[in-house]
């Protein structure tokens, strides 16, 4: 079982919409019994709240489902949990690093690390802008959550029916 956790601040535009993708991803390639994903925020201030409805519009519009999602903080336990933790930005990996336990310092990755197709090293927040912010999230997620996905399929040896 690889167990993937997205992280950015506070759990409701860009985490889990990357954790939405990576499923459908996952499910279209036949996996969901070898994955277990989850987001969560570096900060507390929207825990237990739904995802940003600009963030649920967008991905509707994409085929993609937040409508479960329930914001939750990371804890030091899921630095032990985890196998991957995947951040959005610089701000949330220098939160991760911080509470990261000893010997877990080096676990979190900037989650477009793994995009093919762009090239900047984060995804933008989109929470104090309009639309067009949330369908970039889409778009730079989409891309580096395939290869998140693929990196890992070579990795492990999985059998993908789609990639």
């Amino acid at each position: 079982m690889i167990k993937v956790l997205f992280v950015c601040a506070g759990n409701i535009c860009r985490s889990p919409t990357a954790e939405a993708i990576f499923r459908k991803l996952v499910a279209k390639a036949g996996l969901q019994d070898d994955f277990e994903i989850d987001s969560a925020g570096t900060e507390s201030f929207h825990i237990g709240e739904g995802a940003d409805r600009r963030a649920v519009s967008c991905a509707t519009q994409r085929g993609y489902d937040l409508s479960g999602h329930r914001a939750r903080q990371i804890t030091v336990d899921d630095f032990r949990h985890y196998d991957w933790i995947l951040a959005m930005d610089w701000n949330n990996m220098h939160e991760l690093s911080r509470m990261a336990p000893s010997g877990f310092e080096n676990k979190a990755r900037l989650l477009m690390r793994y995009s093919t197709s762009y090239d900047v090293s984060v995804v933008p927040d989109p929470y104090y802008g309009n639309k067009d912010g949330f369908n970039k999230v889409l778009l730079y997620c989409e891309d580096a959550c395939h290869g998140l996905l693929t990196f890992l399929i070579n990795q492990n040896g999985l059998q993908s029916k789609t990639l």
